[in-house]
């Protein structure tokens, strides 16, 4: 389940802004999109993420990645950051 790799990341970033700027500085192994997230707000990252070649895996809800990185929120993106 994908939402495993979220949990047993030694670090994570949580939203797209964030998601943004790291995955620019190719700093990132794979993305996580909530589907329920508004696309206003993922639809760049899921560009960039696109371009710059790095793997991005879409799950059922922003409660369940932000349960699974550990937030009472949900979360529309959240990034695997390399080690």
């Amino acid at each position: 389940m994908s939402y495993e790799k979220v949990k047993q990341a030694a670090n994570i970033i949580i939203g797209a802004k964030q998601a943004s700027r790291m995955v620019d500085s190719n700093k990132v192994s794979e993305v996580f999109v909530a589907k329920d997230a508004d696309p206003r707000v993922t639809i760049k990252l899921v560009n960039l993420c696109h371009r710059r070649g790095v793997a991005i895996t879409y799950v059922d809800s922003m409660k369940q990645l932000g349960t699974a990185c550990g937030i009472e929120v949900g979360a529309a993106v959240a990034a695997v950051v390399n080690e």
